[in-house]
């Protein structure tokens, strides 16, 4: 039976039983229930595991030693869901304490398992969101990799931040323009137009792109923010027609 087949006092329930779980393995140094919840084919249970280990480290400074110790040792598991999940766990952490978790992110990001790199991306998203000036700085690091693929997740990973602040992450944008490859173009492409539609965000974004070199990456870019200004038009500060307007005045 899965999660959210449970009623809702069964799921509270489980929450306090999985917490109390973790917390008394942490403190006894195992992982017997903690694998378990890690590897659980129930994205729920792996959620609700590694949401429970953010709290702890918050909650127990005493235990962060020996938490940060225990996901380690679970990252080396041949089971990408538990790998997954050590990442989303460290994402957590991350949110107010990055340092200790970069070698997680690292690993992470070279892992062999897609969902695990996908997990570095969503953790660097809630990570740069809330604590965005480490994260930022970490990106910034792999922004020219040889690897496209991880230029590609790190651009989509401090998306994000740039909803609400886009020009926090507009220079580390800047910097992959005249990138080559069709996936990290397209993605870079995709950002810019996420991060366009929200209040006082278009006239930001419209500002930055007019310095920008590769102005046929800035048509497209363009394009993409007034076509996004339709798609997401229940959520736009402008509509399409003012953001056209806008634009044009601009460019």
């Amino acid at each position: 039976m899965s999660f959210y087949d449970l009623s809702k006092e069964q799921r509270v329930k489980l929450v306090e039983e999985i917490n109390a779980n973790i917390l008394s393995e942490i403190k006894s140094k195992k992982q017997i229930h903690i694998l378990n919840y890690f590897s659980d084919e129930d994205t729920y249970i792996r959620k609700t595991a590694y949401l429970v280990i953010g709290k702890i480290y918050k909650a127990e400074e005493n235990l962060r030693v020996v938490l940060l110790e225990l996901l380690e040792k679970l990252f080396k598991s041949d089971n990408e869901k538990v790998r997954q999940t050590v990442v989303n766990a460290a994402g957590e952490i991350g949110m107010k304490d990055f340092p200790p978790i970069v070698p997680l992110m690292e690993q992470g990001l070279f892992d062999k398992h897609h969902s695990v790199r996908n997990a570095v991306i969503g953790s660097i998203k809630k990570m740069g969101e809330k604590n965005p000036k480490p994260v930022l700085a970490f990106a910034k690091k792999y922004l020219k990799h040889e690897d496209k693929e991880i230029r590609r997740e790190i651009c989509h990973g401090i998306e994000l931040r740039g909803r609400t602040h886009p020009q926090d992450i507009l220079p580390l944008l800047k910097e992959l323009q005249h990138d080559k490859t069709a996936r990290v173009r397209n993605t870079l492409v995709h950002v810019i137009g996420q991060i366009a539609y929200k209040k006082g965000c278009l006239e930001t974004v419209v500002a930055d792109l007019k310095t920008w070199e590769n102005k046929e990456l800035v048509r497209d870019a363009l394009d993409e923010i007034i076509d996004v200004h339709e798609r997401y038009k229940n959520f736009s500060i402008k509509t399409q027609a003012e953001a056209i307007k806008y634009i044009a005045k601009h460019f």
